[in-house]
């Protein structure tokens, strides 16, 4: 498995062979808080909205996939539903999972972004963890892991309540991943679709 770090590039192949299906994990953690005079910790639910958008090569939205379309036209891309909760401790389980058929992406789409809204406005600060992964195939299958980039909470997501995750670039007839983890002045999906297409071109 490779452990990515912020701005690291990877080319979606295994031993020179082009992988064809891939999931995309996310996974984040919910809120530690401390009550009854620090002697009681308790969880606050972290409800995060994972999305996928499609950019044309000059980065015109194509199509957004998220938990209000779960399935983008061509059959291509699919997503597991909203997790309204997120984890109470670290494991191997994702709360939202994108499934992508690389193959079978239309031409016409040149990068994919995937980013994580906080639905109630909850700082990326105080969230514990954010997470993606790469999984080989269209199975969620934590054995066949490709890569992971793993965000803990840092200070400079303080304010921010958007983060880009990471994206894909179509580069000949390959596909580029790039692990971005950048914190974003949106609020919602709608506006970080509108960041990327004019701060990402």
């Amino acid at each position: 498995m490779i452990n990515l770090t912020k701005n690291a590039r990877i080319s979606l192949e295994k031993n020179g062979i082009e992988l064809k299906e891939i999931t995309v994990g996310l996974d984040w953690g919910s809120i530690k808080q401390k009550s009854f005079f620090g002697l009681l910790n308790t969880q606050e639910a972290v409800d995060l909205d994972g999305s996928v958008t499609l950019f044309d090569k000059f980065m015109n939205e194509i199509e957004t996939v998220y938990y209000g379309n779960l399935k983008s036209k061509d059959g291509t891309i699919r997503h597991s539903g909203d997790d309204r909760v997120g984890d109470s401790s670290a494991d191997n389980k994702d709360n939202e999972v994108i499934s992508i058929n690389l193959e079978r992406i239309s031409n016409d789409v040149n990068s994919i972004y995937f980013y994580l809204n906080s639905y109630k406005q909850q700082d990326f600060a105080t969230i514990p963890y954010a997470k993606i992964r790469i999984i080989e195939g269209k199975h969620h299958n934590p054995q066949q892991v490709f890569a992971s980039f793993n965000l803990s909470t840092d200070d400079s997501y303080r304010g921010y309540v958007s983060m880009l995750m990471a994206k894909l670039k179509r580069v000949g007839t390959r596909w580029e991943f790039t692990a971005l983890g950048e914190p974003v002045s949106a609020k919602d999906i709608a506006e970080t679709i509108r960041l990327i297409k004019h701060s990402y071109a």
